[in-house]
């Protein structure tokens, strides 16, 4: 049958659904996926299906204060759907979100978007060669909370609270586009006293805009590049808190943030018109834009010109520190770690509003929490940089708390996490990942023993100095490359090769090893507490465009359909009686005299060769497709 959607079975107690292509999550990936696939292929036959109640992934679920993009606006849009028009060089999180719905609109894809559906599990049916997808049908909203919310309010209220329904399906190909910033990291077990507290608890990427901030006193956890962003609005209308408390574990580098070209006020009033009335200016700013972030990469290798460079970025922000930070957090902000080596915050906010004196930056750990506040002194935890030890200087203080905000990062190095997805041979995808020393894909998209199945922005590619759309889009292209011949009918399944994946993964922590992730001398989210680094990418995105667009083949396992095949046998036949014309006409040539000819009898030989040859080309081609049938 075609591939399309239909329902197998009718009324059967065995009916189901199938979907030739089922796509999980509709962040800016599946998205990506959803648009080229009919772009690029031509087909609509697929489904996308979403926990959360709005598309837009990351950018849907993160709707803290401040939120905005610290990728160059123009950048950090689709190649194929660019936007002219951003209000700001930096665009805020509900204006992307509102660019990605109007991608989907454009593409038609909007209708293949279901929310508020959970997919459960994946499990590969080695005898029907797809995939049986477990759905379920959440109360509209209950997808927004974390997993370890909804199962809290399931332990309350029971499982209706959240689930409305289940469903299985089945699919011949599973695109999992599923998020890395989405699951919030939950209040750390080591600190107790949280179940005592009286106030208000909640994660960055969980805000709870009912909570009310005015003249409350307010303790932040984190100084990420969340909280970077939302801090200094807590001090202004319409929040207003009375007072914010900063625990920093450790200091980020602080990059200032770029401004654009003419300034912000310039950039804001004209760029949109410049772009939509300058022909090739957008393409060409694109194009700058890439070359500038991809020259950043330079500072990762631990070589000489990376040690050099990094050692100039240091002197620079450390500058831009003086400037900026108060004198007296000056030497708590001072990094004891390469830059680079974690995540640079962007940053025009921050740095000013400690000069306020309602915010307060604490280096002490956080040792319990009090009903009405937190505790920090040094009966718990190691100490870290910018961190004292001496109790005299630094007494063990409570800090009145009306309200706690978590800043302190996802669940980033469990990828799929809670998804569940079993293989050919009932392996566990997560669990196959872990034994073979931590996450980790071939190409961050496919895993041997997991046909048909493909993960954008998978382990092991992120970059830290690029566009994350960038490096999607090469994922797509990538993975596009195989669906598109199992839609076409010519294969089956197609699987990456067990010594592929293994070979590839070795490569890529053996190089990681040499970048400064890993050597830098900080511990970041990149890396898993046994050391195994399963987010970054270490090579440059040049390398990594170049894998995408040119597969090794030999690294794939396609098994062909008796339709496949024929088609692969006449493409092989036609290319070899090709290079045979090639190597008969380059002998004929040869035996040629080489007596002068006038140009008529030049011309008319040719033209007789050219006959010759099509004649030969056209015989090929009849009993080709005699052989094809």
């Amino acid at each position: 049958m075609p591939e399309i959607i239909r329902r197998v079975n009718g009324y059967s107690r065995d009916a189901y659904t199938y979907y030739p292509v089922l796509i999980i999550g509709a962040g800016e990936s599946g998205i990506a996926m959803a648009c080229r696939l009919r772009q690029t292929l031509g087909f609509d036959q697929f489904r996308i299906f979403d926990r959360q109640a709005g598309l837009g992934g990351t950018w849907w679920i993160n709707r803290y204060p401040g939120v905005a993009c610290d990728v160059p606006a123009n950048f950090y849009c689709f190649s194929f759907a660019q936007n002219k028009t951003w209000s700001r060089f930096f665009p805020p999180g509900p204006e992307i979100v509102n660019y990605l719905h109007d991608v989907a609109a454009k593409f038609q894809v909007l209708d293949k978007i279901q929310l508020n559906t959970d997919v459960e599990e994946c499990r590969w049916l080695a005898a029907d060669g797809v995939w049986e997808v477990r759905l379920r049908h959440l109360v509209p909203g209950t997808g927004d909370l974390s997993a370890r919310g909804r199962q809290r309010r399931v332990a309350r209220d029971g499982e209706a609270a959240v689930v409305a329904g289940r469903e299985t399906v089945r699919a011949r190909c599973v695109v999992s586009c599923v998020g890395g910033l989405v699951e919030p990291k939950a209040w750390p077990d080591s600190i107790p006293g949280m179940a005592e507290f009286e106030g208000r608890c909640f994660h960055s990427a969980r805000w709870e805009h009912d909570a009310d901030l005015r003249g409350k006193d307010v303790v932040v956890v984190g100084t990420g590049c969340s909280a970077a962003q939302f801090v200094p609005r807590l001090l202004d209308e319409p929040f207003a808190a009375r007072s914010v408390t900063q625990l920093m574990r450790s200091p980020p580098w602080v990059v200032p943030r770029a401004v654009p070209p003419g300034g912000d006020a310039f950039w804001e009033t004209w760029s949109p018109w410049l772009f939509s009335k300058v022909p090739g200016l957008l393409r060409a700013w694109r194009a700058f834009i890439y070359a500038s972030t991809e020259a950043d990469f330079r500072i990762f290798p631990m070589d000489e010109r990376g040690a050099r460079l990094r050692a100039e970025q240091e002197r620079q922000l450390l500058s831009h520190l003086r400037r900026a930070a108060p004198p007296k957090y000056h030497d708590v902000l001072t990094p004891d770690y390469s830059v680079g080596c974690k995540r640079r915050i962007y940053d025009a906010s921050w740095f000013p509003a400690l000069w306020d004196d309602r915010l307060e930056l604490t280096t002490q750990p956080l040792e319990r929490v009090t009903p009405k506040g937190v505790v920090e002194g040094h009966a718990n935890g190691t100490v870290e940089p910018g961190q004292t030890t001496d109790e005299e200087a630094y007494p063990r203080r409570e800090i009145p708390a009306d309200v706690i905000v978590l800043a302190n990062g996802f669940v980033t190095t469990r990828w799929l996490h809670p998804l569940k997805v079993t293989g050919a041979d009932g392996q566990d995808l997560v669990e196959t990942m872990q034994a073979r020393g931590g996450s980790q894909a071939y190409q961050g998209t496919a895993m041997d023993g997991f046909p048909n199945f493909f993960i954008i922005f998978g382990p092991n590619t992120a970059t830290g100095h690029t566009s994350v759309i960038h490096t999607t889009e090469n994922m797509v292209m990538f993975a596009l490359r195989f669906i598109k011949l199992i839609l076409k009918g010519d294969v089956s399944t197609v699987e990456v090769k067990r010594e592929a994946e293994e070979a590839y993964t070795a490569d890529i922590q053996k190089q990681l090893k040499n970048t400064v992730w890993m050597s830098g001398g900080c511990h970041s989210w990149y890396f898993e507490e046994n050391g195994w680094n399963s987010t970054t990418y270490p090579y440059s995105q040049l390398n990594f465009l170049r894998r995408c667009y040119f597969p090794a083949w030999s690294d794939w396992r396609l098994r062909y359909t008796r339709r496949g095949a024929l088609r692969l046998a006449a493409r092989r036949a036609l290319a070899a009686c090709a290079l045979a014309l090639v190597l008969r006409a380059a002998w004929r040539a040869r035996r040629r005299p080489a007596a002068p000819r006038a140009p008529a009898d030049a011309r008319a030989a040719a033209l007789a060769a050219l006959r010759e040859m099509l004649a030969l080309a056209a015989r090929c081609v009849s009993r080709l497709r005699e052989v094809v049938g």
